[in-house]
């Protein structure tokens, strides 16, 4: 599992034109169900992505897609890690 973090690099209103192709990309990989969960960060500096890919390899890849790295509006870092403990209960998943 993998936690991908962007962090904006250029200005909102650059980050803001970019914004309904990342939507759109976001789509596409919460449709195929590599994406389980993604949001802004507070205060509004980023992002955070949750999602599930058969390696790191195959993530980076797929983080390559995203509009806001082709266009350059964010850095991004990739942590992969083994979750081990799960809430059945976390209103976000239910």
């Amino acid at each position: 599992m993998f936690i991908i973090s962007l962090q904006y690099i250029k200005p909102m209103e650059e980050v803001e034109k970019i914004l309904p192709q990342h939507i759109d990309y976001l789509d596409r990989y919460f449709d195929s169900g590599v994406f389980l969960c993604a949001g802004r960060k507070v205060p509004r500096t980023g992002g955070i992505i949750i999602g599930d890919a058969g390696s790191m390899d195959e993530m980076e890849a797929i983080v390559c897609e995203d509009p806001f790295h082709i266009h350059d509006v964010a850095a991004f870092e990739i942590i992969e890690f083994a979750p081990t403990r799960f809430s059945t209960n976390c209103e976000y998943i239910n």
